[in-house]
């Protein structure tokens, strides 16, 4: 792994899911891990109930707009973790993948976005104590 941990965050339409995930992450662990996100097929905009379920929270997406998943972003990553996207992953050796379980937000409502949200928020807060240890030198 890198001296900067890169984690790459991917779902089918890069609207809900991984962009809430990417949210969380830049807003937890600053610049100590470098943060993306892509779509297998991206949607148009971002999740509106996504964005008001993170803006409840204190962070802004709402400026952020879904990526097509490439081959590079997936190459140059050290953790790739895919939400739902099934087989369309590109799988390169040394890069660690994960599939985080998560209910889709697309098409629900900022009341049904809530907890998922705050379940992407504990395994984000996981994800950080596993790639940046207490006791490691920054």
């Amino acid at each position: 792994m890198s001296e900067t941990p890169s984690v790459l965050f991917v779902c089918v339409h890069n609207a809900g899911r991984s962009q809430m995930a990417a949210g969380f992450l830049t807003a937890l662990a600053g610049d100590a891990i470098e943060v993306r996100s892509a779509g297998s097929a991206p949607a148009e905009r971002v999740n509106p109930a996504a964005i008001e379920a993170m803006a409840e929270v204190g962070i802004d997406i709402s400026a952020e707009n879904p990526k097509i998943l490439t081959v590079d972003a997936v190459q140059t990553s050290d953790v790739v973790i895919t939400m739902g996207c099934g087989d369309t992953c590109p799988v390169f050796p040394g890069t660690s993948y994960r599939d985080w379980v998560l209910e889709d937000p697309a098409d629900k409502g900022v009341e049904s976005v809530r907890p998922i949200r705050d379940e992407i928020k504990t395994k984000v807060q996981s994800l950080i104590a596993e790639l940046l240890p207490p006791h490691r030198d920054r």
